[in-house]
């Protein structure tokens, strides 16, 4: 069946199935009935008084959920608020979802009474002057965005320790639990997804427990009786009282399952223990289910005899449900033998999964996801989140690629707040740049969630009769940096003051998806561990051909600047490498070089060569997998908590637990990122930075350590276990004794007083940046000197963005802030909530800004991240700028005394066009190919 199709015509073969059912369940009733208005003498004196509703019961489980018949007739919605008055969005280049997504109409939308009344061109006489008018100039329109993984309100920004709903520790298998229950109306998250796009989150419980829960479907925009009730989308019959009307179709539900690592280290338990678990609990269900269905076959067989009351039990009854086929279950389950053990337990005990979720395995075992009973799952993923623990090591970025290609519906979704549930559009975003088609991308975080969660009959794609959640984009909404202009709920507008930065024209159209077909084949083959190594060009000379621009860096004045451009010159050139050198560039240059006879050729059609990346502020460099103590550096000790006295006195140096050869730093350097500075983990004093290659094999390889200590890292925070005051009288005393000291610590605080490297503080909170910068000036004034201060992580710092500019203060922060903990909730979100992004404010300011980097999976996007900051800065920030924020702008910040001199090409256009294809290595005299 077409899955964007809308919802079946009246003759479809489903819909008659689902009026079957209903007709089966009054025709039981009327039958009885009848039978004992006629034959009175055929009763008995065991004939129960609610003979009828046992009947009506008893025939309705047979009922598969699913709208009621006449759904799409309702000419408004059960969410409409009174007084939202008709929007029309005329000229718009809407994607509607239809036909497996690949139908895009140009015209007009109405919307009113919360619901979607009409596409295309229409006559809006009828409504008069009553209705908003907002023209699309062209732009695109799509459904609202579904998440299908959520832990919007339970999992709540800021986090507070009465604010985090998601696991209950009770036990493994809790299906009575809800995550409604938990769910917080003051998340702030919900109005930063919502200017994402988001509309709809399936909010689950978390993954503590092998069956954690119900989950509800819920609409994201503040409902006019502020409860967690009124936000959801379709709440089960029973859920607020008792009586359920047995003709009532009823709705889909939702359970969370989770398998593999998170249940078995919770409970201290093995795979064995947590399967067991789900064995036992689903035997209880099938018990209580066979006990139903032979009361049924009695009672519906009259056999009133000794029959007693209806089997159930309230712990039990969604459990039940799930046996019965109507609770779709999302499944947190990883890799090949947790989902093997799932498809082996839904084949035991006769129920479907909708979908396995996270499932970084899940594109190696098609086939074997087939075998699930009944409905195939779909797979929940992220698009490059990977290696964080050992169940996510094999991740591959072009999972969603091979899922589909196997015939699985692929769904993007965010974890959040793992991920900012905000961003969910980046996800699709990048899984189209590693080769999910276009139709089935923007499915992935629209009608496919809808489907999976049984409300594609009324969201996920623009139908006349759908609810009325829509969203009116700057760009288009694979682009990078797309960004919504608008965003309708239920039809209400839930921006009040939008605003919109200027994207190039060529963000209009989707990206062309560059070439993986190789990387797609290696990633199978090699179960998502390909071989990373770059490769040297043989050749010692290489020319690169259809040059689109050139950036370099310059060593002295730390700027980056363009060489040329195709934009200017009308044409692409050409760059002409020797020995790892650029020795000529331009349209007719080189002409002797291009003679040679031992040349490599690469064509870069119009793609640029650009300085080599820096990233900095996730552990790189210090682990391989995050979640795995043993193959990470570790962290340090807190001095401010006591250190043991053989360190006394010494500062830890990064350089000495380097980790190489890890696979985020390969992938990295594949992406453009070919240096990073890292700092020990750590409490208030963390150490001091080192400067590392990426590519490097292990320490000893030339130039794999680059600057062995580059800054002084400190950490100033709320979250400490010792107040911020006596932190910051700890620096002073650091900083104002430090030529008293004769050990390490000493030398290394001197150092800084007298401005030979950087001190770079740690800190989020506008209030201690405040006291920070007070601390700056009290010490300069009193040592005579300079200091170099640089603010890492600073989500607040745009709160003092004049004064940090006046102090001559750099900044290294996010791209896209989140307020995740108390310290950060005064965030400055951008477009569409802000004019202005954090950077482009304190770029505005004079201070030297730098990104950066929160995971060590992130450090591949640095050069997404980059181009993100500039196409929202409204023009505030130019190519060479936006470069400057992940290469020179860092190295000045982090003390690196000498800049790397690589060069990236990148094959193809910019943004999620172009893919990285060599490195350009003056250090090493070679090309390396990737």
């Amino acid at each position: 069946m077409d899955k964007g199709m809308a919802f079946p015509a009246p003759k479809h073969a489903k819909k008659r199935v689902q009026s079957i059912q209903l007709g089966l369940v009054l025709l039981a009733v009327c039958s009885y009935s009848l039978t004992y208005l006629l034959w009175p003498n055929s009763r008995t004196e065991n004939l129960p008084i609610n003979t009828e509703s046992i009947i009506a019961q008893c025939s309705a489980l047979h009922l598969t959920p699913g709208p009621p018949d006449n759904f799409r007739e309702r000419s408004q919605s059960d969410r409409f608020e009174q007084g939202t008055r008709p929007t029309l969005i005329h000229n718009a280049t809407i994607w509607t979802g239809r036909h497996d997504g690949k139908e895009v109409i140009r015209g007009d939308i109405i919307i009113d009474k919360g619901l979607i009344k009409q596409l295309g061109s229409f006559d809006l006489r009828a409504y008069g002057s009553n209705v908003d008018i907002v023209d699309a100039a062209g732009a695109w329109v799509t459904p609202g965005i579904v998440d299908l993984h959520s832990h919007l309100g339970v999992d709540s920004s800021p986090a507070l320790r009465g604010a985090s709903d998601t696991n209950s520790l009770k036990g493994l298998t809790l299906p009575w639990l809800r995550s409604l229950d938990g769910l917080n109306t003051h998340d702030d998250a919900y109005r930063l997804s919502i200017s994402g796009g988001v509309t709809t989150a399936n909010v689950l419980p978390g993954s503590a427990d092998a069956i954690g829960g119900q989950a509800f479907v819920i609409k994201l925009r503040p409902t006019k009786e502020r409860s967690s009730s009124a936000m959801l989308l379709e709440p089960p019959y029973s859920l607020n009282g008792t009586h359920v009307d047995p003709f009532a179709r009823p709705r889909w539900r939702q359970m969370k399952h989770a398998c593999g690592e998170n249940p078995s280290r919770v409970y201290a338990g093995t795979r064995m223990d947590t399967q067991w678990a789900f064995r036992q609990a689903y035997n209880t269900a099938r018990i209580i289910k066979e006990k139903q269905d032979a009361y049924c076959a009695k009672a519906l067989a009259g056999q009133w005899t000794g029959l007693g009351d209806f089997p159930e039990d309230l712990q039990w009854e969604a459990l039940v449900d799930v046996l019965r086929g109507r609770v779709k279950v999302q499944n947190h389950c990883y890799e090949g033998v947790d989902i093997d053990g799932m498809v082996r337990l839904t084949n035991e005990f006769k129920f479907s999964i909708a979908a396995f979720h996270h499932a970084h395995e899940a594109y190696m075992v098609p086939d074997l996801i087939k075998k699930a009973y009944g409905t195939t799952p779909a797979v929940a993923i992220f698009a490059t989140a990977a290696r964080y623990k050992r169940e996510a090591f094999r991740g591959s970025e072009f999972a969603p690629r091979i899922l589909a290609d196997n015939g699985l519906d692929v769904v993007m979704k965010s974890d959040h707040p793992v991920l900012n549930s905000r961003h969910l559009v980046y996800e699709a975003q990048q899984a189209h740049y590693f080769g999910l088609p276009e139709n089935l991308a923007l499915a992935s975080v629209t009608s496919t969630p809808a489907r999976i969660m049984g409300q594609d009959h009324r969201i996920g794609r623009l139908i006349e009769g759908f609810d009325a959640d829509v969203v009116l984009w700057d760009s288009h909404p694979l682009a990078l940096g797309a960004t919504p202009k608008q965003v309708w709920i239920d039809g209400i507008a839930q921006i009040s003051e939008p605003f919109v930065s200027s994207k190039p024209s060529s963000a209009q159209h989707a990206p062309a998806t560059p070439n993986w077909e190789q990387e797609i084949k290696d990633a199978i083959k090699y179960e998502g561990l390909p071989p990373l190594e770059p490769t040297k060009a043989e050749a010692p000379v290489v020319v690169f051909r259809n040059v689109g621009s050139l950036f370099v860096k310059h060593k002295q004045t730390r700027t980056v600047t363009e060489v040329f451009s195709a934009t200017a010159t009308g044409q692409d050139s050409v760059v002409v490498v020797e020995d790892g050198e650029i020795v000529c560039s331009g349209v007719l240059a080189c002409p002797d070089a291009l003679t040679r006879a031992n040349v490599l050729e690469i064509d870069l059609e119009g793609g640029s060569i650009s300085p080599g990346l820096l990233t900095y502020g996730s552990p790189l460099g210090l682990v391989h997998i995050s979640g795995e103590r043993s193959t990470n550096d570790g962290p340090v000790f807190d001095v401010l908590g006591g250190v043991p006295p053989l360190i006394d006195g010494t500062l830890i140096k990064a350089a000495d637990g380097l980790l190489f050869a890890s696979r985020d730093a390969y992938i990295g350097y594949r992406n453009g990122v070919t240096s990073g500075v890292t700092a020990p983990s750590g409490g208030f004093l963390s150490g001091l930075s080192t400067v590392f290659r990426t590519d490097a094999a292990h320490k000893l390889v030339d130039g794999a350590v680059a600057q062995e200590v580059a800054a002084l890292h400190v950490r100033l925070s709320l979250n400490s276990a010792v107040s911020v005051s006596t932190q910051i009288a700890a620096l002073r005393g650091l900083l104002l004794g430090a030529g008293e000291r004769k050990d390490d610590v000493g030398k290394r605080f001197t150092h800084v007083v007298e401005g030979k490297i950087p001190l770079v503080v740690e800190v989020e909170n506008a209030d201690i940046i405040a006291s920070v910068l007070a601390l700056k000036k009290e010490v300069e004034a009193a040592q005579g000197n300079a200091i170099r201060l640089t603010l890492s992580g600073a989500t607040e710092a745009h709160l003092l963005a004049k004064e940090i500019g006046e102090a001559g203060v750099g900044v290294i922060v996010q791209q896209r802030p989140f307020p995740s903990t108390w310290q950060e909730r005064r965030i400055l979100p951008g477009p569409p909530l802000t004019q202005d992004s954090a950077i482009a404010t304190l770029v505005a300011h004079n201070v030297t800004v730098g990104i950066a980097a929160g995971e060590v999976a992130t450090v591949r996007n640095t050069r997404f991240d980059a181009a993100w900051a500039g196409l929202e800065s409204d023009g505030v920030l130019k190519k060479a700028d936006v470069i400057a924020l992940a290469s020179s702008n860092l190295e000045t910040l982090l003390g690196v005394e000498v800049p790397d001199a690589d060069l990236v090409a990148t094959k193809g256009g910019s943004g999620f066009e172009g893919k990285v294809v060599a490195i350009i290595s003056p250090r090493s005299k070679k090309v390396n190919l990737v």
